[in-house]
């Protein structure tokens, strides 16, 4: 190794390079300081509680569309069971709760329940409020269906014809 050569190590400390650069800020020329310093800062800040609000949002959507399905299904299931021959509204009404309760948990809260059956037609109402996700947004789900009551219909005698080619009535 040249006794004369210095490890690139020391910069600056070579008097033929011209005096060494004293502290102070260091500048890159690309950098140009102005009214914009730290905006991305104030942006990010602004930016990212909407960004999780608008997220949370569609998550209670998600859950309030849930909620809806789970109180149809029950409303469905409850239907069936009081238009069928013979059946009640309050079989229909007990029906619909075990299928909430088993279904819905805490899904839906504040439910109730009402069965209506006529001569012809049973309908079903449940309503309740979706599980809230964004603070102070309580979502209303209301579900109505309604349908015909099984009933006998008497069917016309069946008239068969025998090989004689006569009418018989079966």
């Amino acid at each position: 190794m040249n006794p004369q050569a210095r490890p690139p190590s020391v910069v600056g400390s070579d008097p033929a390079a011209g005096p060494a650069r004293q502290g102070g800020p260091r500048r890159t020329p690309w950098r140009i300081s102005g009214p914009d310093d730290g905006s991305a800062t104030v942006e990010l800040v602004i930016a990212t509680p909407l960004v999780a609000l608008l997220l949370l949002l569609v998550v209670q959507f998600g859950v309030w569309a849930h909620a809806a399905h789970i109180a149809q299904a029950a409303a469905n299931q409850g239907l069936q069971t009081a238009r069928a021959y013979r059946s009640t509204a309050a079989a229909g009404e007990a029906d619909t709760r075990a299928l909430l309760d088993q279904s819905a948990g805490s899904l839906l809260s504040d439910r109730t329940v009402s069965v209506t059956r006529t001569a012809t037609t049973v309908t079903v109402v449940v309503t309740g409020r979706a599980a809230t996700v964004v603070p102070g947004l309580r979502l209303p789900v209301r579900v109505t269906v309604t349908g015909p009551v099984e009933r006998p219909v008497a069917l016309p005698a069946l008239s068969t014809v025998d090989e004689g080619g006569s009418d018989a009535v079966a």
